[in-house]
């Protein structure tokens, strides 16, 4: 059952953030802001029942290096009945992880919880078993670390977080916020995740594709911003990249060039993700018909429309509208 349709059907959805010794604290802030933005979550940080010695900051020792106390409001044991539980990252991968942590991790893994971890996070889940077998990322320093150690996961290298079935594995502290707010968007919408994603004051949430990192140098402003508002002003027209070099006043081999560099995909491909999210946006809080909502969105015929939107998405329109529109009774106000 979707994961929307359980929290409108049987109540607020409840979110456990295993607080592994050591863990970050701003990885476990993070997801309690994301997550405590919707009403349709109910967030528990769980524990041991003394305080866990956790990094004040993401990923470097504290000025002074004095570590903050995360304080779980709830025992360890309280995981085992979430519906989604977030491993945030900790100081020292290669620490062993006490085994009533793994055996949390490894229940919710058999009775199929969403399980997030965000940065070194996934050493967690490696070290239950959990993911052998399955694809996973982390922060880019620790990539190879997490290869050589368990050789039984497929390590995605530069990405901001990978999904593979229950799991969603991230790098650092940011794509966290990336993927709480994919987790929200499964769950509630695209409407939903973009009003948390303004709440939490971040513009709408990456895609999993796009990398940790580029290897060129980062340009010192962002130059084709004004190409990309044109490009949403007229969504529903017809875009090339010819048409879109002209407006950048760019030859197009040189805009090719900065636009990956600036947004890490070609073109069209961000053409066609920026008219899947508009897509989505309608399905959920329109009654047009998917015909108008492919001329809207620049698809042209509903049958391209329905065709792309099965193959990003992986549902058809109708089965997304369907599953993103519980009845008025139902529905959880952000």
């Amino acid at each position: 059952m979707h994961g929307g349709e359980r929290a409108h059907e049987q109540g607020a959805l409840a979110v456990a953030i295993v607080a592994v010794p050591g863990a970050y604290a701003l990885d476990v802030s993070i997801a309690a802001h994301v997550f405590g933005q919707h009403r349709g979550y109910r967030v528990l940080v769980c524990g041991a029942p003394h305080p866990t010695p956790g990094r004040a900051s993401g990923h470097q020792p504290p000025r002074g290096g004095v570590d903050a106390d995360i304080r779980p409001t709830h025992a360890l044991c309280e995981a085992e009945f979430a519906d989604v539980l977030v491993v945030p990252g900790y100081e020292d991968p290669s620490r062993t992880v006490p085994e009533e942590y793994l055996e949390v991790l490894r229940g919710a893994a058999a009775r199929g919880a969403r399980i997030v971890a965000v940065c070194t996070g996934v050493f967690a889940l490696a070290a239950s078993g959990v993911l052998d077998g399955r694809s996973a990322t982390t922060h880019w320093r620790h990539t190879h670390e997490l290869r050589t150690g368990y050789p039984g996961i497929d390590v995605v290298e530069n990405r901001l977080f990978v999904e593979d079935g229950p799991f969603l594995t991230s790098a650092g502290a940011g794509a966290g916020i990336d993927a709480c707010l994919h987790v929200v968007q499964s769950d509630f919408g695209t409407t939903v995740a973009d009003d948390v994603a303004k709440d939490v004051v971040l513009s709408a949430a990456r895609g999993a594709t796009e990398p940790q990192y580029t290897d060129t140098a980062t340009p010192a402003r962002d130059t084709l911003s004004a190409t990309r508002e044109w490009v949403l002003q007229n969504i529903g027209s017809p875009i090339t990249v010819q048409r879109m070099a002209d407006h950048s006043l760019l030859s197009r081999r040189t805009f090719i060039r900065r636009f990956v560099r600036e947004t890490g995909m070609p073109p069209m491909h961000w053409v066609v993700q920026q008219r899947i999210l508009g897509a989505r946006r309608l399905l959920e809080s329109s009654d047009w018909s998917v015909e108008r909502i492919a001329g809207a969105t620049g698809f042209g015929t509903a049958a391209n429309f329905r065709t792309i939107f099965r193959r990003e998405v992986g549902v058809t329109p109708t089965a997304y509208r369907k599953a993103h529109e519980p009845p008025p009774a139902a529905r959880l106000a952000p």
